[in-house]
């Protein structure tokens, strides 16, 4: 076969180290268009992005010539790195360590948007460690509670 073909939707979730809430109001839209810009640049498709001081949700469609590793690596550092350069905060920002990402097709594409945009409604009932291991439970990825959040 000449070409290849593929339809790849990939949640990516990541935290801020420590879970601090350091996402302000006041620049998330920017930090947003800017990690845009990274998978766009990275020839990837961001198809949603949200979250919350703590954390953050990113719906991709992935071509099969990028790893997932890969990219999240340049999307937290390259962000970081960006986010530090704007002094938006005191001190260091970084990511936490680690990712979780979870694969849907096509037919889930607008529920998975809509989980990502309700974010907020979402967090007035649930932390973010709640809805972290529900995924992880909903997935059947295996984890041990004790490491689920360290930085190791």
């Amino acid at each position: 076969m000449a070409n290849t073909y593929s339809q790849l939707y990939i949640h990516v979730i990541f935290a801020v180290k420590g879970r601090q809430s350091l996402i302000s109001a006041n620049w998330k839209e920017e930090i947003y268009k800017y990690i845009n810009g990274i998978v766009t640049n990275k020839e990837q498709k961001l198809i949603a992005i949200n979250g919350m001081p703590d954390h953050i949700h990113i719906l991709i469609g992935l071509k099969p010539n990028k790893s997932i590793s890969d990219l999240v690596r340049d999307i937290k550092s390259n962000s970081s790195q960006f986010i530090n350069d704007k002094k938006w905060i005191n001190g260091k920002f970084e990511w936490q360590i680690g990712f979780g990402a979870f694969s849907y097709s096509h037919s889930q594409l607008t529920n998975v948007i809509n989980y990502i945009q309700r974010q907020e409604e979402h967090h007035k009932i649930k932390t973010f460690k709640e809805e972290y291991i529900e995924f992880l439970k909903l997935f059947n990825v295996e984890f041990k509670d004790e490491y689920l959040f360290s930085e190791i």
